[in-house]
């Protein structure tokens, strides 16, 4: 059996002997989580059926799992540039499963095993991880050291959201909204999310008006219940509070609540259930004018019920209020005639939006701009706290992506930029998007990755429903992650040294500046700049 250690940077194909040198080595902060990979070749039948071993004083912190392929439908648009893999590539390694007792493989196919290394103990120094592979008689062993630094990465300081939907979660699992087994699933995915950065989290008060065609709807999932009784509405924040308690629990820190008027305009109020003479119907929707008298009466009301509910909860200043997502340059008029509405009863909010025409923000429209990475530049001189996002549209200009045919360091690379840039936030829409575009129906995400066709593969979700509500993850969830370890890192070292110390230190060597369109495409450079930084903290601490 041929077998070779990589970074977590590398993705092996069934067809391609990776051609790099072996990664052997490399040092990490002691609370920080590590992975690396072990790329394996069988040669023989009796190859293909092997056991795992882990030798090491530090194994019961190692998580193993081995990389499974997943296929692609969409990989790229006719002009995503060419820091992509080939385009006739339709498989690519992809999800993590927990590898237990014997692994299958298959001979003359390349394949994987990720390691993750998961600190819980003050441990410190070098520790050695022999990995033994065991097929009958024959066993192969290779030898992984890892150095454990004595110095910790501080507390993620930026807020993180990747949106959460809950009603996938119950259209896949088949439970109803707010019922127990809910309860139980949502908790174990929110877990997931805080343990890989994400610290911010979508609260559906009523069914987001995300990713829904116009005149279509999503699965109902309102957390805050609604009586109608003429033009007066009593509320009902029983779930909401179970949610926020479930939310706080994991680590979650900050409160998105869902957007307030539908997507790309804000001309229509989102989808709101309410009980009326005994009966639930729905009030609003797509038949609702926006800034008509009926939705702007129900928003003065909810906004006073939310405001004393958050602040009962001891959570107001956490929470953040949605206009409506990705106006463009010709629907101002009426994003303006929703944001007054917000500014007027729910001004001592914090906004924020993602929309990338800085006049929104000029024009005083919204506290926080999300702008697209492509248009960081310009936000970044002009906005007093710089956010930013990526979706499918960020396919060119090198910019950094997660999709499944990008290199991982295109997806990890956006933690060096997010410090240099002194980013305050940034967001995703797509953490478990198990629908195709416009939510017309819900897909099996194990073989439908690109949303029916809508966005490449990779866009739309992160996480995997796994079997009894437990999520499982991808490799791109987790080098995800990795990035936002690399910016806590950089901040470490700035309390040691300086920010403009660190800003030299990642830049060292370039021929032209970093930016979100310009930045080497070789792993073995951010790995390289990660060791240096993590030399520079030893040094320093």
């Amino acid at each position: 059996m041929k077998a070779l250690l990589l970074s977590s940077l590398s993705k092996v194909f069934k067809d391609i002997e990776p051609n790099e040198n072996e990664f052997t080595s490399f040092s990490s902060l002691k609370n920080e989580n590590f992975s690396f990979q072990l790329a394996m070749l069988p040669e023989a039948d009796s190859e293909t059926e092997i056991s795992v071993e882990v030798v090491s004083p530090i194994k019961d912190n190692i998580a193993i799992y081995q990389v499974r392929d997943i296929p692609a439908g969409t990989t790229r648009y006719e002009d995503s540039d060419n820091f992509h893999y080939p385009a006739d590539r339709k498989e690519f390694p992809e999800l993590l499963m927990p590898a237990e007792g014997k692994i299958s493989l298959v001979k003359g196919e390349w394949s994987a095993l990720w390691f993750e290394y998961k600190p819980t103990a003050d441990v410190c120094g070098q520790q050695e991880i022999i990995i033994k592979l065991s097929a009958g008689d024959a066993v192969c062993e290779k030898v992984f050291s890892l150095n454990l630094i004595d110095a910790e990465l501080p507390k993620q300081d930026f807020l993180f959201t990747n949106w959460f939907h809950n009603d996938c979660l119950c259209t896949y699992y088949n439970v109803e909204p707010c019922s127990e087994e809910y309860w139980v699933i949502a908790d174990r995915f929110i877990k997931n999310a805080r343990e890989h950065g994400v610290n911010m989290l979508l609260t559906p008060v009523f069914t987001p008006p995300l990713d829904t065609a116009v005149g279509g709807k999503r699965p109902t999932f309102q957390l805050v219940g609604v009586k109608k009784d003429g033009n007066s509405y009593a509320f009902d924040f029983k779930n909401f509070r179970r949610y926020v308690e479930i939310c706080l629990k994991n680590g979650i820190e900050a409160f998105e609540i869902s957007h307030l008027f539908t997507q790309w305009g804000a001309e229509h109020a989102p989808k709101v259930m309410a009980e009326v003479d005994g009966e639930i119907k729905r009030i609003f929707g797509w038949e609702t004018e926006a800034a008509g008298e009926e939705y702007t009466g129900f928003l003065a009301q909810f906004s006073v019920a939310l405001r004393e509910e958050t602040e009962a909860l001891g959570i107001k200043e956490r929470c953040w209020i949605h206009v409506s997502d990705e106006p463009n340059e010709k629907q101002i008029e009426q994003y303006t005639k929703a944001a007054d509405i917000v500014k007027k009863y729910f001004s001592d909010f914090n906004s924020l939006d993602a929309l990338s025409d800085i006049t929104y923000y000029k024009n005083g429209l919204i506290k926080t701009p999300v702008c697209s990475e492509d248009e960081a530049d310009i936000f970044k001189g002009e906005v007093k706290n710089f956010w930013t996002y990526y979706c499918c549209a960020q396919t060119n200009k090198h910019l950094p992506n997660r999709m499944f045919a990008q290199p991982s360091i295109r997806n990890r690379v956006i933690g060096i930029l997010l410090y240099k840039y002194d980013a305050k936030g940034f967001l995703h829409w797509g953490h478990n998007f198990w629908h195709v575009q416009y939510s017309k129906h819900p897909i099996d995400p194990f073989t439908v990755t690109d949303a029916g066709g809508g966005f490449p593969s990779g866009d739309s979700f992160v996480v995997y429903p796994g079997e009894g509500g437990k999520p499982l993850n991808s490799l791109r969830h987790l080098v995800f992650a990795d990035a936002f370890q690399d910016v806590r890192a950089l901040k470490l070292l700035e309390a040691l040294t300086s920010r403009d110390y660190v800003l030299k230190l990642i830049e060292k060597g370039l021929d032209i500046p970093l930016s979100f369109t310009t930045y080497p495409h070789e792993k073995e450079w951010l790995l390289n700049l990660r060791k240096e930084i993590n030399k520079e903290i030893q040094k320093n601490a």
